[in-house]
């Protein structure tokens, strides 16, 4: 996969015990991390010291391979992880012949600055290993190269200037996507002409915004 395709400066490939995690655990989270996870794997450390550059709002991006025992979703478990290390992390998800990548913008909590409060998930679609082209591309700076990821696997044709107006984006992608569900919910329900007439209004404002923003 391209995503490995790092300078070896950039090689940690540790493994990660599931039980590391167990201060920040609950009961559920533990037995997750014991039936979902088969192995968690630190595989690069991409910073200053690694690969010759700074960075303002990302320091680090470390880069977690996790494989796992079925197809399941563990986002639980990799907020856990996510808010118990100050560092961004791209997470590699692995099952059989598929991959899903996952990256969370986050910054330092106000009290405990070793642990992280998530902004943001930026997160792909399951894909063939084959077929995954994702890079990292190590240029500029670390806040260039991890806002250059996000937009990647975000899989928008649009190109922002920032890692923040990314999210704003589809922070309101997202906000009008469920407006127009919830409406459409209604609508389905509603039985009243007049009140479906209202909805149907509303649902087209919705969708008009929607378009406007996604063109």
């Amino acid at each position: 996969m391209e995503i490995y395709k790092l300078p070896q400066s950039t090689l940690v490939n540790r493994n990660i015990p599931k039980n590391a995690f167990d201060d920040y655990a609950n009961s559920k989270q533990k037995r997750d991390f014991t039936n979902y996870v088969a192995k968690i794997t630190w595989k690069h450390k991409i910073s200053q010291e690694t690969v010759n550059l700074s960075g303002d709002d990302v320091k680090e991006i470390q880069l977690f391979e996790i494989i796992l025992k079925e197809k399941q979703s563990i986002s639980g478990l990799l907020d856990l992880i996510d808010k118990s290390i100050p560092y961004h992390i791209i997470f590699i998800i692995n099952f059989e012949e598929e991959v899903l990548i996952r990256t969370a913008k986050k910054h330092p909590h106000p009290i405990n600055p070793d642990n992280s409060v998530i902004d943001w998930v930026f997160l792909s679609g399951w894909i063939n290993k084959d077929k995954c082209d994702f890079s990292l591309k190590l240029k500029g700076s670390i806040d260039f190269t991890y806002h250059d990821f996000c937009s990647l696997i975000s899989d928008d044709k649009k190109r922002f200037a920032s890692i923040t107006e990314l999210i704003e984006y589809q922070s309101q992608v997202k906000e009008l996507s469920f407006l127009i569900e919830k409406l459409e919910s209604q609508i389905k329900k509603s039985k009243q002409f007049n009140r479906k007439t209202e909805l149907n209004m509303e649902l087209n404002n919705y969708k008009n915004k929607l378009q406007k923003l996604t063109s």
